[in-house]
C-alpha cells in the first residue's frame, strides 16, 4: 500500500521578547515624533499642549521622547486637543480607491525635497482659473513678518479692501484671540478661522489677506487658501521676528517661557516646508518696510 507523504507545514517562530521590545521601543518613539511635530506645526509649547489636553506636561514629555506608555483615553485627549483624528494621529489613513493607492506609492518614493513641488503643482492644475485666483492676495508667515504692514500698504496701491482673518475670526467670536483660545482652545480657533476664511472668499472677489501664521496647520483650510488665493510668503529670520514680536507687546506664543527663542526657531522649521507652497516669497529681514514693499509689489506684479 503506497502512502503520499504529508506536507510538512513550516514553522513560524513568534518573535521572541526580545523583538517585541525593540518594535515597542520603535514604535513609540515613532509616535513621540508624530506628536511634536503636529505640536510644533500648530505653534504650541508643550505646556499648551498638556494644557488643552488635560494631561501633565511630565507625561506629554514622557511621551514625545518615546518613553510613553498611553493609555488610549489619554491619547484620544491629545488628538482632541490637536484636533486630528486618533487615527490621523497614529497613521496616516490608507487611501480607498486604486487610483488614490497608486498616487500615495508614488508621492512615498518622492525625496522630501521634491514633494512640496509636486503638491504646489497639483494645487496650481486643478485649483481655478489662475487669473481669478489673483485677484486675491493672502499674505502668510510667522508673526512679525510684515503682514499687517504690508498688507495696508499693498491693498491702499491696489485700491481693494484689506482684511485680517485674525480681527474677522474675532468679530465672529465676540471675543479677543486670548479669550478665544483660552474658552475654546486651539481646536476651536482653527474651526473659527476656517469658518471665517471661506466667508471672506465668499465676500471678496477681490482683496488683500492677511492670515494667521498657525494657518499651515490645518490642511484643508491652507489647502483652500492654496487653491483661491495668490499666496505670498513674508519670510524672515527668527530673530526679527522675535523683535518684531516684542516692538508690538505681543508675547501670546512665549509668555512664560524662557526659551522663547528655541520655541520659536522650532515652529518655524516645522512650518517652513509649507511656507514654502506659497506662490511667492519675499524676505524682509534686514529690510525697511518700503524695501520690503518693493519686493512684494514685483512678486504679485504690480
Amino acid at each position: 500500500m503506497h502512502v503520499k507523504p504529508v506536507a510538512t507545514v513550516p514553522s513560524v517562530t513568534p518573535p521572541g521578547a526580545d523583538e517585541l521590545a525593540v518594535a515597542d521601543a520603535q514604535f513609540l518613539s515613532a509616535f513621540g515624533k508624530r506628536i511634536r511635530e503636529l505640536r510644533e506645526r500648530r505653534g504650541m509649547t508643550r505646556k499648551a499642549l498638556a494644557r488643552e489636553a488635560h494631561v501633565s506636561e511630565r507625561y506629554l514629555g514622557h511621551l514625545e521622547c518615546g518613553d510613553g506608555n498611553a493609555s488610549i483615553i489619554l491619547l484620544r485627549r491629545i488628538a482632541v486637543a490637536l484636533n486630528v483624528s486618533l487615527t490621523e494621529m497614529l497613521t496616516p489613513a490608507h487611501p480607498s480607491s486604486a487610483e488614490k493607492q497608486l498616487i500615495s506609492r508614488l508621492l512615498e518614493r518622492l525625496p522630501a525635497h521634491r514633494l512640496a513641488d509636486v503638491v504646489m503643482r497639483l494645487l496650481r492644475e486643478f485649483a481655478p482659473d489662475d487669473t481669478e485666483r489673483r485677484t486675491r492676495i493672502a499674505l502668510i508667515g510667522l508673526r512679525g513678518a510684515g503682514k499687517s504692514t504690508l498688507g495696508t500698504m499693498l491693498a491702499a496701491e491696489l485700491e481693494v479692501p484689506f482684511v485680517e482673518l485674525d480681527r474677522e475670526v474675532e468679530r465672529e467670536a465676540g471675543l479677543p484671540l486670548g479669550e478665544i483660545f483660552t474658552l475654546y482652545g486651539q481646536a476651536g480657533y482653527r474651526r473659527l478661522e476656517r469658518h471665517c476664511l471661506e466667508r471672506v472668499l465668499r465676500e471678496h472677489a477681490r482683496a488683500v489677506i492677511a492670515v494667521g501664521g498657525g494657518v499651515v496647520a490645518e490642511e484643508d483650510t491652507f489647502a483652500l487658501l492654496l487653491a483661491r488665493c495668490y499666496t505670498v510668503w513674508l519670510k524672515a529670520r527668527p530673530e526679527e521676528h522675535m523683535a518684531r514680536v516684542l516692538a508690538q507687546g505681543d508675547l501670546r506664543p512665549m509668555a512664560g517661557h524662557s526659551e522663547a527663542m528655541e520655541d520659536l526657531k522650532r515652529i518655524l522649521a516645522a512650518r517652513e516646508p509649507f511656507y514654502r507652497q506659497a506662490d511667492a516669497v519675499v524676505e524682509t529681514s534686514g529690510q525697511t518696510p518700503q524695501e520690503s514693499f518693493a519686493a512684494l509689489r514685483q512678486v504679485v506684479g504690480v
